[in-house]
């Protein structure tokens, strides 16, 4: 039995890995027991779920193809192949956006097991349309600013320093002086700067463009009292501005070169422990863990900016990783790969991966406590919350790849110098009508205007 994974771009694909499976029981599966192809947008775990197609085709003989679009890249992915008649029979959906975009292509799922085993949180945030549900949400995420607790306790043991502990960081103007005064002394300290560089390359500006503005976005709809509206000002991208200038000038990488930094890049410098800041949320965990920082010295703070009342919160939430099945796959490929979600939240091997390998906290009642994630950085997000009892702050629906770009394009010719601070702005509000109003023109729907507390 064969289980290929591939990362795909929009126009070809490009193979990173095939895997040869061993097949289950001398022989391959039957026609009648159905195939998995499972599109995924989530290149930071292929290594895990090729580990989960291999055992599970070892243990069911089931072929599962795993294919991975490229970072920045899962709307165009998506739509090439959920064209093809032998496009994926599931795939990730991620936000209000690529729900509305794909509706079309959604199997309701509600009627399904792998559906029934979510916990009533989980199932209250999955897409739906009246009685019926169209997604399977799989993992409760939190971003921030992940910090190395030892570069922070050798700092505060050094006569310049700001702060005695990272207790002390408890707004935007004390983390601002640790960022600067990190900086400053980055020789003294062994580092190459106090912020790991905030990279505009492809596969890195989501962090910036889809979650950094979430921030501004949270407190402008708090101060409306709604999770959504058309009329977005940019009333908050002046704290934002002071956090990204910071962060650039606090950064080991000259500003005429952030467009060229990748994630990757970005990522290594704070898990070889030669930064002490890095923005980004509980996913990193796979790509830092086993390098120069140990589990133990992980923490997160909250995406701090100066704007009034951000005291009162922690890191920002997110559920935006859902599981959903195309209503075009053959009925025998949909139950198989609903048959797949099932065994990865019920069996022993599909849970540890999930929890323990990928890092996810996941919304499932096969899971006990003891089987959720040791993941660090998730225990960090929610000390937050459950020792510090500050409230979450609401990740608002963001209309897609189009938004994002635009806010990156405009952050690239700002930080390099050949455009204005106004273009950034104008591309996160004025952008943000226009992309939702297509977006209603061409599915009739928007985000609901719920009452946010």
């Amino acid at each position: 039995m064969k289980s290929d994974q591939k990362i795909i771009a929009a126009m070809a694909a490009c193979t990173m890995g095939v895997g040869i499976l061993a097949a289950c029981g001398g022989g391959s599966a039957s026609s009648s027991d159905g195939k998995v192809y499972f599109l995924n947008t989530k290149p930071e775990i292929v290594d895990q779920l090729q580990e989960l197609a291999s055992a599970y085709t070892k243990e069911t003989g089931i072929k599962v193809d795993i294919e991975t679009a490229a970072s920045g890249t899962s709307n165009q992915t998506l739509t090439s192949e959920l064209s093809k008649t032998d496009g994926p029979s599931m795939f990730n959906i991620a936000g209000f956006d690529q729900y509305a975009k794909f509706k079309k292509y959604l199997e309701p799922v509600q009627d399904s097991e792998a559906y029934k085993l979510l916990t009533d949180e989980g199932k209250s945030y999955a897409f739906k349309d009246g009685d019926e549900a169209y997604s399977i949400p799989y993992a409760a995420e939190w971003y921030g600013i992940i910090y190395n607790k030892k570069i922070i306790r050798d700092y505060c043991a050094k006569s310049y320093a700001v702060i005695k502990s990272v207790d002390d960081i408890t707004d935007y103007q004390i983390m601002k002086a640790v960022m600067d005064s990190i900086q400053e002394h980055k020789a003294d300290l062994g580092l190459n700067g106090a912020v790991s560089t905030p990279g505009l390359d492809a596969s890195d500006n989501y962090r910036f463009s889809a979650h950094m503005t979430r921030i501004p976005m949270f407190y402008e709809l708090k101060d409306d009292g709604v999770k959504f509206t058309l009329d977005i000002t940019g009333k908050y991208m002046g704290n934002y501005k002071d956090l990204w200038d910071t962060m650039v000038k606090d950064s080991p990488t000259e500003s005429s070169m952030i467009s060229s930094v990748t994630y990757e890049d970005s990522t290594a410098e704070f898990s070889s422990g030669k930064v002490a800041f890095y923005p980004n949320g509980v996913w990193a965990y796979t790509q830092i863990k086993g390098n120069g920082v140990a589990d133990e010295d992980l923490g997160m703070l909250p995406y701090f900016m100066g704007i009034d009342g951000e005291e009162e919160y922690g890191p920002a939430a997110v559920y935006d990783a859902n599981w959903a099945i195309n209503k075009n796959a053959s009925d025998k490929d949909k139950k198989a790969s609903l048959d797949f979600i099932k065994w990865i939240v019920s069996s022993d091997t599909g849970k540890k991966t999930l929890a323990k390998e990928m890092g996810f906290a996941v919304p499932f009642t096969t899971f006990g406590d003891d089987e959720q994630p040791d993941n660090p950085l998730v225990a960090a997000a929610k000390v937050w919350s459950d020792d510090k009892g500050k409230k979450t702050v609401y990740s608002a629906n963001i209309p897609g790849q189009q938004w994002m770009d635009n806010i990156s394009n405009a952050l690239v010719e700002y930080t390099q110098g050949t455009g204005r601070w106004d273009a950034v702005t104008d591309a996160f509000a004025k952008s943000w009508k226009t992309e939702w109003t297509a977006y209603k023109d061409s599915t009739g729907m928007l985000p609901p205007s719920d009452k946010l507390e």
